[in-house]
C-alpha cells in the first residue's frame, strides 16, 4: 500500500490526493511518464517525470545541475545533472577567465583597446554558443534523449562516475 510523500499516511491505490493532507499522489493521467515517476516519489525523488527533471538540470546552468545531482538518484537525471555541472561550470570559468584577462571583469586586466575588441568578440561567441548549447540540451533532455556533449560528457563520467 502506498504512502503519502508529504505526511506519510497510508493511501489506497489509484487515489489522486491524500485523504489526510490533500497532497497530490502522482497518479498517472494516461501518459506513461507520470506512471514511471510515481514510484520514485516515495524514495525521496523530486516527484517530476524523468524528462522534466532532466531538462530542469540545465535551467540555471551548473547550479540546478548540482541541486538535481544531489536530490535525484535516477540515472537519467544524474547523467544530465553531471553534464550540466561540467558544461556550464566550465563555461562559467572560461567566461570569468576571459573577463579577467581582457579587462572587463571585476578585477580588470591588461587587454587595452585591441584586446578589448578581441576579448569582446571571443566573449560574445562563447556566450552565444553557451546559449545555443543551453537550449539544445534542455530540449534534448525533455525529449528523453541522452545527448552527450563530446568532451564534457566524458569528463562528467570521469568525475561523477558512469550514470548507467
Amino acid at each position: 500500500m502506498p504512502h503519502c510523500t508529504k505526511c506519510g499516511a497510508a493511501v489506497a491505490d489509484g487515489i489522486a490526493f491524500c485523504g489526510s493532507c490533500g497532497a497530490p499522489m502522482g497518479v498517472a493521467s494516461g501518459s506513461g511518464a507520470g506512471a514511471a515517476a510515481a514510484p520514485g516519489v516515495a524514495q525521496g525523488q523530486t516527484g517530476l517525470a524523468e524528462n522534466a527533471a532532466g531538462a530542469l538540470c540545465y535551467a540555471l546552468g551548473w547550479i540546478t545541475g548540482l541541486i538535481f545531482f544531489f536530490i535525484d538518484k535516477r540515472p537519467y537525471v544524474r547523467f544530465h545533472a553531471a553534464q550540466s555541472i561540467v558544461v556550464f561550470g566550465g563555461l562559467h570559468i572560461l567566461e570569468f577567465a576571459l573577463g579577467m584577462f581582457f579587462g572587463f571583469g571585476l578585477f580588470g586586466g591588461f587587454g587595452g583597446v585591441v584586446g578589448f575588441g578581441l576579448g569582446t568578440l571571443i566573449y560574445m561567441v562563447l556566450s552565444i554558443g553557451g546559449l545555443i548549447l543551453w537550449i539544445l540540451l534542455m530540449v534534448k533532455a525533455y525529449q528523453g534523449q541522452r545527448f552527450r556533449v563530446p568532451v564534457a560528457a566524458n569528463i562528467a563520467e570521469s568525475i561523477f562516475g558512469k550514470t548507467a
